[in-house]
């Protein structure tokens, strides 16, 4: 896989903990069996993408950008789907882990004459 389609995996994989995230918090413990159903395919999607783009990003890398992206991604859209808020003191440590996630991007590009 070239690194470019493992990064694009990963981001995938973001997307799928997103909703598998959303979706056990809908499930009400799995006791809503349609939000369980769809928790269950999304932690397979996320688990199978995840794995897929670990193969060539480093796990160091990738899990931290995998777990930023949902953990951003949930406390973007918790608000949208469920009673909860998002103050700007939230928003703000979002945005940290936004940039971190930004960063962790760019330092895995292969450095000037070396081979990735």
């Amino acid at each position: 896989m070239s690194p470019r389609t493992a990064w694009l995996t990963l981001l995938m994989a973001g997307v799928f903990e997103i909703g598998y995230a959303l979706s056990v918090a809908g499930s009400h413990g799995f006791t809503v069996r349609t939000w369980s159903a769809v928790a269950v395919v999304f932690f397979l999607l996320t688990l199978w993408a995840l794995s897929r783009a670990l193969r060539t990003i480093e796990v160091s890398i990738g899990y931290a950008v995998w777990a930023g992206i949902g953990a951003v991604g949930a406390a973007a859209l918790g608000p949208v789907f469920f009673d909860e808020t998002l103050s700007a003191t939230k928003a703000l440590w979002l945005a940290v882990i936004i940039t971190g996630v930004i960063w962790l991007k760019l330092a895995d590009r292969p450095t000037p004459g070396t081979a990735s």
